[in-house]
């Protein structure tokens, strides 16, 4: 329990301190004009006030990833309750930060187009297709895991099969989906919120507090070690970072960071809503860790439930520490978690393509076509993930490379910002570089990917990785001055 505690303090005085840094590097105006006020179009342009921004912000970013990524990343040991707080404070919230701001200076640009103004035309190529990939696939995790967790706990149906009630779940998810993307933010998304909102802090709150009144027993990092100590033998590194990428640095984040961007009225707000909420987040990863490693050491659970069924284990926590009333709004939090992300997901799709092929989001049939598009796909993703034997394990694989890798575009912008702008970019090209090494070992090791042996996929990563740094501090260095980059 020392080390969980202590973890807890690094994020929450590591958050105050850099996350005043960063306030102070950025020098947030209050007297300039948000997009969501210059540009507003009652649509996507739409002012809130700073709390309900936080709110969604945070529903938006927390998906499942917070909850069944520590609980498969716990079993590396408890380093993972120091390693998650250092990672959160300068690398996830930093990054929502700063890509947050950046897109409410630059009239609420979405990521292509930040990636396209700061990294040019190549590489925004690249990005789009990646990122559309991203939000395809988080749409489609994010309708699967709360389907299936809704089905399984709730209605205590069976979920290996593409059944009748499940069939019906995925339908009504589906149908808030669309109505998400297509309405006005501040009509659905502005208004369902704040209940999602109590109903995830409910059970994240009752699990940190359920953690000490059941006294469930944590190991200490000096117990246990730094060694490998996985039981299916997995390497720490990049094993570890791409399991738990939501409670540390999600790329996923950066997306919802700037459609958030365009309904903020206020610079200032940006640390409270970008940057804290990711600690929120960071927070609620460090419970779900806990809560499982704890339920391990109490044998409540076996090792393959971790590994192969973290959904398992959501319910027998939540049902042990909360009792049955509890448990159901605990599992309730973590459905919430998922859907308030992958209607998001698929709005921001639905905005990267527009802006990217130039369509008018203000014509209604515009955005109903490309939603129904985008939509249709998504469809087509699930039904194979569902009926496929290992569809649904390729399916979180690339989605969790292909988060990561977001990030390392994200970092990448973010630099060539700061450099632009004479601010600390070493803040920017050392997490970047770090997770640039991350998604280059683990392709090259993976079987979805190269299936190279993993020290040499360790070499050709690091070459990766000092390219990266290299490229970025060059190529920021060297834009013309004259450019207009904000």
């Amino acid at each position: 329990m020392i080390t969980f505690i202590i973890g807890l303090v690094i994020l929450i005085v590591g958050a105050a301190i850099y996350g005043s840094f960063c306030e102070r590097v950025m020098k947030p105006n209050a007297s300039v004009q948000t997009p969501a006020i210059k540009l507003r179009d009652g649509v996507d342009f739409v002012p809130m006030n700073k709390w309900k921004n936080c709110l969604i912000e945070l529903l938006n970013i927390a998906g499942t990833g917070p909850v069944l990524g520590p609980i498969q990343g716990i079993l590396f040991g408890p380093i993972a309750f120091i390693t998650i707080p250092i990672g959160c404070v300068i690398g996830g919230a930093f990054h929502d930060y700063m890509s947050g701001m950046i897109s409410l200076r630059n009239n609420g640009e979405q990521m292509p187009s930040l990636v396209q103004r700061f990294l040019g035309g190549g590489v925004y190529k690249v990005y789009l297709v990646f990122v559309c990939l991203l939000m395809l696939l988080v749409g489609t995790v994010f309708i699967y895991t709360p389907g299936d967790l809704f089905v399984a706990y709730l209605l205590k149906g069976d979920v290996s099969t593409l059944s009748a009630e499940v069939i019906m779940v995925y339908g009504v998810i589906f149908a808030y989906y669309l109505a998400a993307t297509l309405l006005p933010i501040d009509k659905i998304i502005g208004r369902i919120y704040p209940v999602f909102g109590a109903i995830l802090l409910l059970s994240a709150v009752g699990i940190f507090f359920g953690l000490f009144i059941n006294g469930y027993p944590l190991k200490e990092v000096w117990e246990a070690g730094i060694a490998n100590v996985h039981p299916f033998g997995e390497n720490f590194i990049p094993i570890f970072f791409i399991t738990v990428a939501c409670g540390i640095t999600s790329g996923f984040h950066s997306t919802q960071a700037t459609i958030i961007a365009r309904s903020v009225t206020n610079e200032k707000y940006g640390r409270l809503i970008y940057y804290n909420t990711m600690i929120a987040e960071g927070f609620i990863a460090m419970c779900w860790a806990a809560a499982a490693m704890g339920a391990l050491n109490l044998a409540m659970v076996v090792d393959a439930d971790l590994v192969k069924i973290p959904t398992v284990v959501v319910g027998v926590i939540a049902k042990n520490m909360l009792g049955d009333i509890g448990g159901m709004v605990a599992v309730l939090g973590v459905i919430v978690l998922a859907i308030t992300s992958g209607d998001t997901a698929l709005r921001s799709l639905r905005l990267m393509l527009a802006d990217a092929l130039h369509i008018d989001n203000k014509k209604r049939i515009n955005v109903l076509i490309l939603a129904l598009i985008i939509f249709a796909i998504v469809a087509g993703v699930l039904y194979f993930a569902k009926t496929d034997a290992s569809g649904f394990a390729i399916l979180w694989r690339y989605f969790s490379w292909a988060n990561e890798t977001i990030a390392v575009f994200a970092f990448a912008m973010i630099a060539v910002y700061m450099i632009k702008n004479n601010m600390p970019y070493l803040m920017a090209v050392v997490p970047g570089t770090f997770y640039m090494y991350i998604v280059s070992t683990y392709i090259l090791h993976a079987p979805i990917g190269f299936g190279l042996d993993y020290m040499i996929s360790y070499i050709l990563a690091a070459v990766c990785a000092g390219l990266y740094a290299v490229s970025v501090v060059r190529y920021g260095k060297s834009l013309n001055k004259s450019r207009n980059l904000r």
